[in-house]
C-alpha cells in the first residue's frame, strides 16, 4: 500500500493555519513553508507546539464525528463503558465493543491514525529544535513540551491497542510501533513493556528539561503542557502499568498547584478551566468545530441534535449509589418517582416540566430523559467549550488507588477519599471508614462518580479487569435492550483493539 499519509511524518501541511484572532492557538502555516523555516527560530517553533494542541480539536478522516481528543473520550471511553447511557441503538456495535478485531473498521483505525499524527509532529520538533535560533532555555522548554505530547499519545495508544498490564506477562505481550524520529520505514512491534519504558523515558527527559529551563506556560493558557502535565501523565501511565509507587508519587506532584474546585465551579458546566484543571484543550467561539465538537455531543444545552434528541445519561445503578447529600447527584435528572418511558427513559410530562424549570437554558426542542446529565454545559452555541484532560480530582483518586495496592494503612486511603469528597464540600457528610475489598470498591465508585462523562469509564473497567454488566429498566438499569450486555475481561480480545490493517499493510516490519 503506497498511500501511507496516515502514519507518515509529513510535518508540512499537518499543523494548522493560524485562524484565531487571539494568540491562544496561533500556529505556523506549515502547509506553505518548509520544515527548516518552521525551526528557524524558537518563536516559530513555539507555534509548532501550539499546533500539537490544535490537532487535539481538529476533524479527521473526512468524518464529522472524529473530532480529535473528544472522540477518544466519547467513542472509546464513555460509550463502551458501564455507566454511560445514550439512546442510540444504531451504535450498538461501538457501545458493545464489536469492532475490536475488525481490521478494516474506521473505528479501529481512528485512534491509531490520530495519535500517530500527533507523535509524528512531536518527533519533528524533538529532532529539529536544537538547531533553532533562540535562547537555550526556550529550546529546552519546547523539547520538553513535544516529549510530553508524545508520551501522552503513546500512553493512550497503549491503553487501547495493548493488553491490560495484568494480562501482559509483565509487559511481554505486543505493544506499539515506537517511532521517535522522522523516519517512515518498516519497524517491528515493540512489547508493551518497551512501550512503557519509552513513555517513562520521555516523561523523565521532559521533566528534566522543564526544570533546567525554569520556564512555564502562561497562566491563562491551560491548553499548553508544562511540568505539571508531565507529572499527571506519569501518574496515569504508572497506574495503568500497576507501578503504584510512581503512580502515587507523581499524582501528588501533579496536583500540588491545583486546588479542588468549589461546588459553584462544579456546577458551572465543565467547559471553562478553573483552578483544578491541570490540562485541557482550547475551545471558544473563534475556535470551534460547531456541531461536531465534544460539547456538541454531551453539553445539555447544545443545539446539536446529538444532544437535543439523545441526551447523555448516567446509568441508573450508578446514580442510585450517589448519596442525596452529594452535590454530584444534582448534575443528573433524578426521576423522583415521576413517570418516564421505561423502554428508553424519555421523561413524562411532569419530569419534563421540572427539567426545564431547573435548567431553563435547555433548548426548547430538547427531549429530557430520566438520569440525563447536566454536568456538561456549552459556553456558546452550538457546543462551545474547553475540554478537560486532567484534573486534580483524578490525581486524588490515583493516589488513593496506588496507596491501596501498596497495602498502605487503610486510614491513609480513607484520608485521601475524605479530602476529595468531604473536605472539598462535594459531600460534607461523607466519611470513609471502609477497609479491604470494600475500600477498593469505594475508590472505584468515586472514580465513576467524579469522572463521569470525561472519558474514563471503559479505560478504568479494562484496567481493573472488571466485568461490564448493563441492565434494562426491568432489571434495575436504564439501557436499551440492544445495549444490554455482559462483557467479561476475557471477552472481545481481552478488550484490546487490533493493529489496523492500514498499518500492517504498509509496515512490513510487522510481518
Amino acid at each position: 500500500m503506497k498511500n501511507i499519509n496516515y502514519i507518515k511524518v509529513l510535518f508540512a501541511g499537518v499543523l494548522l493555519l493560524a485562524s484565531c484572532k487571539k494568540d491562544y492557538l496561533e500556529t505556523l502555516p506549515t502547509d506553505s513553508v518548509s520544515t527548516p523555516t518552521v525551526f528557524e527560530t524558537t518563536k516559530n517553533a513555539k507555534l509548532a507546539v501550539n499546533g500539537l494542541a490544535k490537532m487535539m480539536t481538529q476533524q479527521y478522516l473526512g468524518s464529522q464525528g472524529f473530532n480529535g481528543e473528544g472522540t477518544i473520550k466519547m467513542y472509546y471511553g464513555n460509550y463502551p463503558g458501564n455507566n454511560f447511557f445514550v439512546n442510540l441503538s444504531g451504535w450498538a456495535d461501538i457501545i458493545n465493543a464489536n469492532y475490536n478485531q475488525n481490521l478494516t473498521s474506521i473505528y479501529l483505525y481512528y485512534p491509531w491514525y490520530y495519535y500517530y499524527k500527533i507523535i509524528g509532529n512531536a518527533n519533528q520538533i524533538v529532532v529539529s529544535i536544537d538547531g533553532a535560533e533562540g535562547p537555550a532555555v526556550e529550546k529546552e522548554f519546547i523539547k520538553a513540551q513535544a516529549l510530553t505530547f508524545r508520551a501522552y499519545s503513546y500512553m493512550m495508544l497503549a491503553q487501547i491497542y495493548g493488553n491490560r498490564w495484568k494480562d501482559s506477562n509483565n509487559g511481554q505481550t505486543g505493544g506499539l510501533v515506537l517511532r521517535t524520529d522522522v523516519s517512515t520505514g518498516d519497524m517491528p512491534l515493540s512489547t508493551l513493556g518497551q512501550t512503557y519504558d519509552l513513555i517513562y523515558k520521555d516523561l523523565n527527559d521532559a521533566i528534566a528539561l522543564y526544570e533546567s529551563s525554569k520556564l512555564d506556560r502562561e497562566s491563562d493558557k491551560n491548553f499548553q503542557v508544562n511540568e505539571d502535565v508531565a507529572y499527571a501523565i506519569y501518574a496515569r501511565a504508572a497506574l495503568n502499568k500497576q507501578d503504584y509507587v510512581n503512580a502515587e508519587k507523581y499524582a501528588v506532584l501533579a496536583r500540588k498547584n491545583y486546588k479542588l474546585m468549589s461546588n459553584a465551579d462544579y456546577k458551572n458546566g465543565f467547559s471553562t478551566p478553573n483552578g483544578e484543571w491541570i490540562w485541557s484543550s482550547y475551545g471558544a467561539s473563534d475556535e470551534t468545530l460547531y456541531f461536531y465538537s465534544f460539547q456538541s455531543y454531551i453539553a445539555y444545552n447544545s443545539t446539536a441534535s446529538a444532544v437535543r434528541t439523545t441526551p447523555k445519561c448516567i446509568s441508573r445503578e450508578l446514580f442510585d449509589k450517589i448519596p442525596t447529600t452529594d452535590v454530584r447527584r444534582d448534575l443528573f435528572l433524578d426521576p423522583k418517582g415521576e413517570a418516564y418511558t421505561t423502554a428508553t427513559g424519555v421523561a413524562g410530562t411532569a419530569m419534563k416540566a421540572r427539567a426545564f424549570k431547573l435548567f431553563p437554558d435547555l433548548q426548547a426542542t430538547a427531549v429530557p430523559f430520566a438520569y440525563m446529565n447536566f454536568k456538561f454545559k456549552a459556553n456558546d452555541i452550538p457546543g462551545i467549550g474547553h475540554v478537560n484532560h486532567f484534573r486534580a480530582s483524578e490525581m486524588y483518586l490515583i493516589e488513593a488507588e496506588a496507596k491501596f495496592f501498596q497495602n498502605k494503612a487503610a486510614s491513609e486511603v480513607q484520608g485521601v477519599l475524605n479530602a476529595l469528597n468531604a473536605t472539598s464540600g462535594r459531600d460534607v457528610n461523607y466519611v470513609c471508614t471502609k477497609t479491604g475489598t470494600d475500600l477498593l470498591n469505594e475508590i472505584k465508585l468515586y472514580r465513576a462518580v467524579e469522572l463521569w462523562g470525561e472519558g474514563f469509564d471503559w479505560f478504568d473497567m479494562k484496567r481493573w479487569g472488571d466485568t461490564i454488566v448493563r441492565k434494562d429498566f426491568a432489571s434495575g438499569g436504564n439501557f436499551l435492550t440492544s445495549l444490554v450486555t455482559t462483557i467479561k475481561p476475557e471477552d472481545k480480545n481481552k478488550w484490546t483493539w487490533s493493529i489496523p490493517l492500514r498499518e500492517s499493510d504498509y509496515n512490513k516490519g510487522l510481518e
